[in-house]
């Protein structure tokens, strides 16, 4: 697509853009870090059985929000082409997709649940596998109100509005923090008064998000009243953008879970050091995925209004944040690793796989991470969505799960050759995503009417 339409961001506007998505996901990832906490009070079977449960629900967080993104970058595309009603349509389209496929995910969930538990996650003790199962029960039913509460986000993020998404997720996680905090330490309620605030946080967020996006001062907003007749169209541009998405941040998370599968086979240690440093290092990778999310926004809207050179030269700026970021935030961490691991008060065997993992992964996050998961934000925002999924989805398979289970027990590695496994993965990423940035097919993937 050809356009005169000048796309231009100063560094104040990406600023506006991106610091509240790092407040964002710096509030996703502390309210966890907290619940984890709080959750170990209760028992390492306790910590175990949530981080198992967990691990289906990040499965649905990631393919919610990757399926969400995607389909945002439609009307990212159109917004670049100033053709604002086709935005609208397409977001009032995303929705509605968004909240089909999740109810008929809700349905699967209940239905595989003794699958999910005794199968996936393998030979569990009694007393984790009860706590997982009443967790499962509740937090399981937040499922829709995830999907439009990540829906909502994207959209708002893509109009370059990611304040509101700020807000809107602050306010879920001080109810889903105050809500642990109360009914785990003053009612005693266990793994349950975990799961209650997760539901409830997740519907207040669904609802917050559908109210604001009716404001039809909004430069992407719903028509009153809402309809929900599909248009073919734009449901097709959806799909094909946001499905490859959605299915790589599936198969990348689903991945983790079979090879949580095999972590559990080395014990309550292994799970409890592969759960506190899950937590740990996501914030290692905090502020290059946030700078990543807003690189679709920016991206999208160069390529919609077909100014490649600007898509380019955003991303290359944004890359070198991503890097400054990434050192400066594993620095910190590094610092501030004894105090962490005396804060979770865990065994002796834990905390020594816990800081193995985490030094490990900093420090190989400090080169590898920026050019293997925030490039490729750029070509999805361009709408190679099918490379991306394509690279991602078989060297995770290829690389971090058969080369994960032959460190862990063909080599003797336990729960680190499952984390070694995974930079092995990140390199095979960088290479792929570095080579295909560097040619010009990516630039001719938007939208084709």
């Amino acid at each position: 697509m050809q356009s005169k339409i000048s796309i231009d961001f100063s560094n104040r506007d990406l600023k506006a853009l991106i610091l509240p998505l790092v407040v964002e996901q710096l509030l996703a990832i502390t309210v966890g870090l907290a619940d984890s906490m709080m959750v170990a009070r209760v028992g390492e079977a306790a910590v175990s059985a949530v981080s198992l449960v967990d691990s289906i629900n990040v499965l649905l967080v990631n393919a919610f929000a990757a399926l969400a993104t995607g389909g945002a970058v439609v009307a990212g595309q159109y917004l670049g082409l100033r053709e604002t009603e086709k935005a609208n349509r397409s977001a009032q389209q995303l929705l509605l997709f968004m909240g089909e496929i999740s109810l008929v995910t809700t349905v699967l969930l209940y239905l595989m649940k003794g699958f999910i538990l005794h199968v996936v996650f393998g030979a569990v003790a009694p007393d984790v596998a009860a706590y997982a199962d009443a967790y499962f029960n509740i937090v399981e039913a937040s499922t829709f109100f995830l999907a439009i509460y990540n829906a909502g986000a994207a959209l708002f993020r893509v109009m370059g509005n990611s304040g509101i998404s700020m807000r809107v997720s602050l306010i879920m996680n001080l109810i889903n923090v105050t809500g642990n905090a109360i009914l785990i330490f003053g009612f005693r309620m266990g793994v349950v008064g975990a799961a209650i605030p997760t539901l409830v946080s997740k519907i207040v967020a669904a609802v917050l998000m559908v109210v604001l996006l009716f404001r039809q001062d909004l430069t992407l907003h719903l028509s009153r009243p809402f309809s929900f007749r599909h248009e073919r169209n734009i449901i097709r541009h959806i799909l094909l953008f946001g499905v490859p998405n959605g299915i790589e941040g599936s198969m990348f998370q689903l991945g983790k879970i079979l090879l949580l599968s095999v972590v559990t086979a080395f014990g309550t240690a292994s799970v409890a050091a592969n759960a506190i440093s899950n937590t740990v290092c996501t914030f290692q990778c905090l502020a290059p995925q946030s700078i990543g999310l807003g690189m679709v926004t920016v991206v999208s809207r160069c390529i919609g209004a077909g100014q490649t050179d600007k898509a380019r030269f955003y991303t290359r700026k944004l890359m070198k944040w991503g890097y400054a970021a990434m050192l400066a935030t594993n620095l910190l961490i590094f610092a501030l690793m004894p105090l962490i691991l005396l804060i979770y008060g865990l065994s002796e065997e834990a905390s020594y796989y816990a800081r193995i993992i985490m030094l490990s992964h900093g420090g190989v996050g400090i080169v590898l991470w920026p050019i293997a998961f925030q490039l490729p934000q750029s070509l999805r925002a361009a709408g190679d969505t099918r490379f991306t999924m394509t690279v991602s989805s078989l060297s995770m398979w290829i690389f971090r799960v058969i080369f994960g289970v032959l460190f862990a027990r063909a080599l003797g590695l336990g729960v680190l050759g499952i984390w070694f496994s995974m930079y092995i993965d990140w390199f095979v990423r960088a290479v792929f995503f570095v080579t295909r940035y560097r040619g010009d097919r990516w630039e001719q993937k938007g939208i084709q009417e």
